[in-house]
């Protein structure tokens, strides 16, 4: 018998109550966003609190302005996040039942795609105060960590975006008709659970390794440094862990088991890889540029 860790059973609502005849519920998912959200602006409160971690002992912005980008980043986030995901995964559907683009309840959003809205947004609010855009972002990549450590989780208890087959000892056997049904494996199939690999890489070890650059190696003294490492070490982890992820399931046909999105001759990247390549290229150039100007 393979050996195999059964999936805990935690419901995806914490709670729920029914008003007026329609049920309200609080999931895990929403709950990682407003925690994650709360955790990222009280780590960009206390980096501009302590103007001897920036250069010229002089903080990005005031604590009351971070506030402020907080509003434009959340509305980054969801925009950014949906439209992203219907661009990237799903724009046929979509265009077909452009309704459906509002249902945010049903699920479907997309980490690049919030990346970019989140950015769009810092630009927005860094030009319309004439504030440096390259200190900001180190600021904003400096408290996304506790999110995607969290949002990681909430996939995990949500039982969705797990990985492909496995027989290591610490797969999991997820439920659901879509998660069991594994052609070429007897019995229960146990998956990698991808979701706990991106939280630990995306999560604690990139978000630990920023926050010791920012408060014991003067990171945020080079403009660019600390945005620069999010970008190219999220990309690079988000690429490794796309290996073992499941395909998705709109680009995966009889001839492309794997569902690779772009392909040759059987080898070909993800979407999820195809999306990190920009990011990766871009942390680099900040890392590089900030290494310069030091």
């Amino acid at each position: 018998m393979i050996a195999m860790l059964p999936f805990p059973d935690i419901a995806p609502e914490i709670f729920s109550v029914t008003l007026f005849g329609s049920t309200f519920a609080l999931r895990w998912y929403a709950l990682a966003y407003i925690v994650g959200i709360l955790l990222g602006w009280r780590i960009a409160t206390a980096a501009v609190k302590r103007p001897q971690l920036w250069k010229n002992d002089t903080p990005v912005m005031k604590p009351g302005q971070v506030e402020d980008l907080l509003f434009w980043v959340i509305l980054g986030v969801i925009l950014g996040g949906r439209l992203g995901y219907v661009l990237f995964y799903q724009p046929a559907y979509y265009l077909s039942n452009p309704a459906a683009i509002l249902q945010l309840w049903e699920g479907g959003m997309s980490f690049h795609g919030g990346a970019l809205g989140v950015i769009l947004a810092g630009l927005f609010y860094t030009w319309r105060h004439r504030i440096p855009v390259i200190s900001t972002g180190d600021m904003v990549c400096l408290g996304l960590a506790p999110g995607l450590f969290l949002g990681r989780l909430a996939n995990f208890i949500n039982a969705e975006l797990w990985g492909r087959p496995t027989d290591l000892p610490w797969g999991v056997a997820f439920p659901g008709e879509a998660a069991q049904f594994c052609p070429d494996v007897a019995g229960i199939c146990a998956r990698h659970p991808s979701q706990l690999y991106e939280a630990l890489l995306e999560g604690l070890l990139l978000g630990g390794v920023l926050l010791w650059m920012a408060w014991k190696r003067g990171a945020l003294k080079m403009p660019g440094l600390i945005g620069g490492t999010f970008l190219a070490g999220y990309g690079a982890a988000r690429f490794a862990v796309e290996f073992l992820r499941q395909p998705d399931a709109q680009f995966v046909t009889p001839g492309n088991p794997l569902g690779l999105a772009w392909h040759i001759g059987g080898w070909g990247l993800t979407m999820g890889q195809i999306l990190s390549l920009p990011m990766i290229a871009v942390g680099v150039f900040l890392i590089i540029r900030a290494r310069r100007q030091a």
